[in-house]
């Protein structure tokens, strides 16, 4: 079924808009594909340290580990911007599905409690457990997400109607502030754990091993291929519980679909840089502004706006306070909160 939806009642940004052709859609898609490249070209080539733009090409393709600037390319920049590719698209994917599912374009994955799961397992891995190294305890984290998911959408599902949009954020509220206060009582009674959890818990995506990157790809494959699937039923969503029901959607289902990918996506995203904030908020309220409301357009949009803000991010961290660095989570809500406000702005004007 494919259905273009129009702007719910009420939303943010719902006022008259001119139609935008696929020429004009597509030549957009291309636009950001070459942002992303150029993103992805800073992140290699831009550092603490400098390094040669040919040892930098070297380093990607045929590097040589006896030149230190190909080394450090090879073994610290690469990975790095593989994660945040990685990490980007996923987080992007996730935020378009979650606002799609609750016809909310403010709303985030954590939304769903996936990042209070996450935290709660990674501190309990590291305290519980002793695991020590990011890459022992990241999967942790993936299984609380996953398990945070399904009770959100478990505690919104009882009831007749099942799980609305209204209950899947109550529920998420709720469950989110348990978790988060249990996530606080273990660390109050355990410094160490509190030393290690607060380097996961800001977001970064320094040191992530290829290993890593290569175990999450599969679930941000299988993410967005089910998320991409589900734009056309998210766009009848936007029109109503009613009207999709009049289409011969089955509200259940895509809920629960939905929910499920986003628990592939941000689950694999907190597995390779933690949990990062933001992203998945303002990246596919941007991409709704360029692409007007219909989700087979919002979906790739942020799967490709995302990721470049996240690399872009990464970059300005590295250089603003050489020799050491500001984590790329702290860089995502410093530098993007000012435009995402003048965009919230502009919809509210426009929705008058």
């Amino acid at each position: 079924m494919s259905v273009a939806a129009g702007p719910a009642p009420g939303r943010l940004g719902a006022g008259p808009r001119r139609a935008r052709g696929p020429v004009a859609l597509s030549t957009g898609l291309v636009v950001l594909a070459l942002l992303l490249a150029a993103a992805t070209a800073l992140s290699l080539a831009v550092g603490s340290g400098h390094v040669a733009l040919h040892d930098v090409v070297d380093g990607v393709f045929s590097p040589d580990r006896s030149v230190r600037g190909q080394l450090v390319v090879r073994e610290v920049r690469l990975p790095r911007t593989l994660a945040g590719l990685l990490a980007g698209a996923a987080l992007g994917l996730a935020g378009a599905v979650v606002q799609g599912l609750t016809r909310n374009p403010l709303a985030d994955p954590g939304l769903l409690g996936v990042n209070a799961g996450a935290a709660v397992f990674v501190v309990l891995a590291i305290s519980v457990l002793s695991l020590t190294e990011a890459s022992q305890y990241i999967w942790f984290g993936f299984l609380g997400a996953a398990l945070a998911a399904v009770l959100v959408y478990g505690v919104a599902g009882t009831g007749r109607e099942g799980a609305t949009p209204v209950k899947l954020a109550l529920a998420g509220a709720a469950v989110t502030a348990a978790l988060g206060s249990v996530t606080s009582a273990l660390l109050l009674t355990d410094g160490r754990t509190f030393d290690q959890f607060r380097f996961w818990q800001v977001g970064s995506l320094d040191g992530r091993d290829i290993d890593v990157l290569r175990q999450a790809l599969p679930f941000v494959l299988a993410g967005a291929v089910l998320a991409h699937a589900l734009g056309p039923r998210l766009n009848g969503l936007a029109l109503g519980d009613d009207v999709a029901r009049g289409l011969g959607q089955r509200l259940g289902v895509t809920r629960a679909l939905g929910t499920g990918c986003v628990v592939l996506l941000c689950g694999a995203a907190t597995a390779v840089a933690g949990p990062l904030g933001f992203v998945g908020l303002a990246v596919p309220h941007a991409a709704r502004l360029l692409t007007g409301p219909d989700h087979r357009w919002i979906l790739p949009y942020s799967a490709l706006l995302a990721p470049a803000l996240l690399l872009l991010a990464d970059v300005v961290g590295r250089v603003v306070a050489r020799p050491g660095e500001v984590q790329v989570g702290v860089v995502t809500a410093a530098v993007g909160c000012v435009p995402f406000v003048l965009l919230v702005r502009r919809s509210a004007r426009a929705a008058r």
